[in-house]
Order: C-alpha cells, then structure tokens, then sequence
C-alpha cells in the first residue's frame, strides 16, 4: 500500500510550506534542489519540521488544506512542536461530520 505524506517546511526566511507527497525523501530533495515550489526556490535552504502519514491521498491533501488554510502561523507553530498535527486534523474531521449530520436531522 502506498503511503501518503503531508509535510511542513521551514524555509530559511523561516516561513512555513506545507505540500503533499508520496515519497517524502525524494521530494524534500527536490525542494533544496531549487526545483519545488515556487515559494521555497527563493527562500532555500529550507528544513523538514514535520510529515504526517495517510493511508489514501484524499486525507492526506485534505490536511495539507487545512493545515494552509485553517491555521494561523501560531496554531501551525504549537502543533508541529507538539507533533498534533494529525490528532488535531482527525479532530477537525470529526467536527465536520458531526455539524454535517446534525444539521440533516
């Protein structure tokens, strides 16, 4: 089974990347390699602060969202240092489904 990763960045500028990918090595290479993204060919050398595996690629981009689009920098910071990432993105699913639900009764 193939393993799906979200992973966190620090670039040099020490602004935070988040992206998503299948083999983490290989693409945190890319990235200091000057030919990631966009955003971290400027702000190299950048360092890996943090992966977070899924079994499927839906989850594991479904996080990457959340983790670029629900946080502020503070949030982002406290989770990668407490290794929650996942535990508090599971939470958020949860959330979701049960506002979901209870919204169709």
């Amino acid at each position: 089974m193939t393993e799906h990763f979200t992973y966190v960045l620090e670039c040099a500028d020490k602004t935070l990347y988040c992206g998503y990918t299948t083999d983490i090595d290989k693409r945190f290479a890319t990235h200091n390699a000057g030919k990631g993204a966009k955003y971290t060919k400027r702000r190299l050398p950048v360092k890996l602060v943090a992966v977070v595996v899924f079994d499927n690629k839906i989850e594991a981009m479904q996080c990457e969202w959340w983790f670029k689009h629900k946080l502020i920098r503070q949030q982002k910071l406290l989770l990668i240092k407490n290794k929650e990432i996942k535990e508090k993105f599971t939470a958020y699913q949860k959330a979701r489904e049960n506002k979901k639900t209870s919204i169709k009764k």
